[in-house]
């Protein structure tokens, strides 16, 4: 290969004229670049995790599949996006991460320029130099709502309380703008708890639509539902647990800064299992877990339910630690004890229980405050049951509690996807290996 030479991946339509022109002119070297034609996005994809060094991707508007994941996954292995605009599919390409929009028919000197202008010519194995990707820029969270994740072991009430501190944000004064329910949990009851009439629109449609897209805020409301009796929206769940392998982690994080444009308040439940493939070496296991890891490493407080009892303690504390373990600041995590006891002096148990047992777990950590009581609700269920809602004193006490922290909690990163991101390593950075002088042969 001639040094300064491009490695270009294409994927088109079938018989798109612009591909064969790449081509001839990569054959006649009138382009300095080696076309490497795929046939399907999981090719492309494939070919991008292979470990080749590519220079970029040339990909059709009209193809079906090309969302802002795939472009992620190009930008990730140092590969510039370029796409070949189609006069139907007129999509934001920018927004979704693509770097230079081409005409629909490109001529050899465009190509040329957007190659020099976007990518990095592959050089022979001789010159090969280090090159250090420029840092992503990051988005702010000026414009954006606070998030607040509640999750907890099955049984253990989480679904009630997120549903109690939605319509306690709703009804509270503080509260300066609309506030929505969403339900990120494989497997959602919050249709259920509201008696919901219908299944869609939902969790799936959203992020479906913010995979080739950012949406308005009216965009995101019209499709949730208005609770109008308790004042805030609700955005339905997944419809079957495996609907999840639908979802790609991308579009997951652009669906919940979307939510969190749109609404002032947002309160998600999720579930509590947070493994990635740094911890279980499955890449399928962190997709099936993207929605929680999204959700509690962008969520401004993390709301961690469990129960009196040994059980209970047991269950809250090893959600605490793998939340921790993931990343989020112990600053965001806020134990709740649900049907609680209403005496103090086994409240005081249960703090000096919670307290001992997480200091041993993960030391040298502090959480952001000890943990909320919740007391017992009589007929509680009965209330659901009918469409009654959670009684509106004790959805106004906990929701002051979970304001109050807000205030109190560090700033949360507007990307949890950053968690996962890998680090470059800058040369010697490492330090090096060296034999001392009696180890020397």
């Amino acid at each position: 290969m001639a040094a300064g030479q491009y490695v270009v991946l294409g994927l088109a339509r079938p018989q798109a004229p612009w591909f064969s022109d790449v081509a001839r002119w990569s054959n006649s070297a009138a382009l300095p670049v080696d076309f490497v034609m795929v046939l399907s996005c999981e090719e492309l994809c494939a070919r991008l995790r292979s470990g080749r060094v590519f220079s970029a991707v040339i990909v059709d508007a009209g193809i079906p599949g090309c969302d802002r994941d795939v472009f992620d996954l190009a930008s990730s292995v140092g590969c510039a996006v370029l796409v070949v605009e189609d006069p139907v599919a007129r999509r934001p390409w920018e927004e979704l991460g693509a770097d230079i929009v081409l005409s629909s028919s490109p001529s050899r000197r465009e190509v040329r320029a957007a190659l020099e202008a976007a990518a990095q010519p592959v050089a022979r194995l001789d010159e090969v130099e280090l090159l250090v990707a420029p840092a992503p820029p990051t988005t702010g969270s000026l414009d954006r709502g606070a998030l607040i994740a509640v999750t907890g072991t099955g049984g253990t009430g989480q679904s009630t309380v997120a549903m109690t501190i939605a319509a306690g944000l709703a009804a509270s004064d503080p509260v300066d703008s609309r506030c929505v329910l969403a339900d990120c949990a494989l497997r959602a009851q919050q249709a259920l708890l509201h008696d919901a009439g219908d299944v869609v629109p939902g969790l799936s449609e959203l992020v479906e639509a913010c995979r080739t897209g950012d949406l308005e805020a009216e965009q995101v409301r019209g499709l949730c539902f208005e609770v109008a009796d308790r004042g805030y929206d609700l955005l339905l769940g997944l419809r079957r647990q495996r609907d999840w392998a639908a979802l790609r982690p991308r579009a997951v994080a652009a669906a919940v800064d979307a939510l969190r444009r749109a609404y002032g308040m947002v309160v998600a439940e999720v579930e509590p299992d947070v493994e990635g493939e740094a911890e279980c070496g499955s890449q399928d296991v962190q997709e099936r877990n993207s929605l929680a890891r999204t959700v509690m490493g962008a969520s401004d407080l993390v709301l961690v339910v469990g129960h009196a009892g040994l059980g209970g303690l047991h269950s809250m504390l090893r959600v605490l630690r793998d939340v921790h373990d993931l990343g989020v600041d112990p600053g965001r995590l806020v134990p709740v004890i649900n049907r609680a006891p209403r005496n103090p002096r086994a409240r005081a148990e249960l703090t000096r229980g919670l307290v001992s047992l997480l200091e041993r777990a993960v030391p040298n950590v502090e959480l952001a405050s000890p943990p909320v009581y919740v007391p017992e609700r009589r007929r509680l269920d009965e209330l659901l049951r009918d469409g009654a809602g959670p009684p509106a004193g004790f959805a106004t006490q906990l929701a002051a509690a979970v304001i109050v922290l807000l205030g109190r909690a560090p700033m949360a990163r507007s990307q949890a996807a950053d968690m996962a991101e890998p680090v470059m390593v800058q040369p010697g950075s490492l330090g090096s290996w060296a034999l001392t002088p009696e180890a020397s042969p």
